[in-house]
């Protein structure tokens, strides 16, 4: 009738983990699958997969994921490996650092934006046009 669970399997990485409307958390989240959360994190979150904060979310803590679209409102620094892809509706006040961004009309952000090799290249380019002899 009953299995037996083996506490030693590998957590399933394709797993969902939804915050529903209305749900409110205080503590930090850590997951190796996707998480959707459409209600509020008093908190930190640190996933593997791809973080989705739907119209209703809201966090106020740090992120890092490795994609992450944001529709909802967030207070803290998000930290995404990949794409970070903010909705029209999205509030977001904190810093940013990520590969890619997309943020589309009548999304906020306050805050300062890092993108990764984007900014040693700028920092290279204007070091080399320093160095590089003035001709005339």
């Amino acid at each position: 009738m009953f299995q037996k669970v083996n506490k030693s399997t590998a957590v399933d990485s394709s797993s969902i983990n939804l915050i529903g409307n209305g749900t409110f958390i205080t503590g930090d989240i850590n997951s190796n699958g996707d998480v959707r959360i459409d209600g509020t994190l008093k908190g930190n979150i640190s996933i593997s997969g791809k973080l989705v904060v739907g119209p209703s979310g809201n966090i106020e803590g740090n992120i890092i994921c490795q994609n992450a679209d944001i529709s909802g409102e967030i207070h803290g620094k998000i930290n995404v490996s990949e794409l970070l892809s903010l909705k029209a509706s999205a509030k977001l006040l904190g810093d940013i650092v990520t590969t890619k961004i997309s943020i589309e009309p009548n999304a906020t952000f306050t805050g300062t934006c890092s993108m990764g090799a984007v900014v040693k290249n700028i920092s290279n380019v204007s070091e080399s046009r320093e160095k590089a002899p003035q001709t005339a």
